[in-house]
């Protein structure tokens, strides 16, 4: 048999999208998924929030708040990625187009115009404080599906939003 260098013998063949066989079936993974993806969603819009005021920050303390910011959507960054690839790891596809993020989000994207600074540090804990009220809940429904990973996923996310929030609350004491 002879064959082209150039074309791969299994180009022809459909690629396959080989589901996960870790003990979860079809209906957990499903679920664990819609969860994930609501998150990544709520995600996407807080690190767009915090990348805003981190250019938008202004007054006497702006380099402190503007580095605090920027350390914030970093952290935000890293979140994206660990809950997409945790929705492939399930099997899943993460969303991945603006639409999808604004459509499965629940926090409310910020679309004003100028912010003042104290106003930034409150809409951002009020964000971080509704996220972690949510995983808690997700937290709580892997454990009742017998997704233990997902739930322990989960709560060290949580756990990284509620250290974000209590940063937050300091600047507003």
């Amino acid at each position: 048999m002879t064959t082209d260098l150039n074309k791969p013998e299994t180009q022809d063949k459909a690629v396959k999208n080989i589901q996960p066989n870790i003990g979860l079936d079809q209906k957990v993974l499903k679920k664990d998924n819609e969860l994930l993806n609501a998150y990544l969603s709520d995600l996407h819009v807080l690190y767009i929030k915090t990348r805003k005021y981190h250019w938008n920050v202004a007054g006497p303390s702006f380099k402190e708040y503007h580095e605090f910011f920027e350390e914030q959507y970093k952290a935000l960054e890293e979140m994206i990625d660990e809950v997409a690839e945790r929705i492939r790891t399930l099997g899943g596809k993460p969303f991945s187009t603006m639409a999808d993020f604004i459509g499965g989000t629940s926090l409310e994207e910020d679309q004003s115009g100028e912010v003042k600074t104290r106003d930034m540090f409150e809409r951002l804990l009020t964000d971080h404080e509704q996220v972690v009220r949510e995983l808690r809940g997700d937290v709580d429904t892997c454990e009742e599906i017998n997704d233990a990973g997902t739930a322990d996923f989960l709560t060290g996310l949580m756990e990284a939003h509620e250290k974000m929030a209590w940063m937050l609350r300091k600047y507003l004491s």
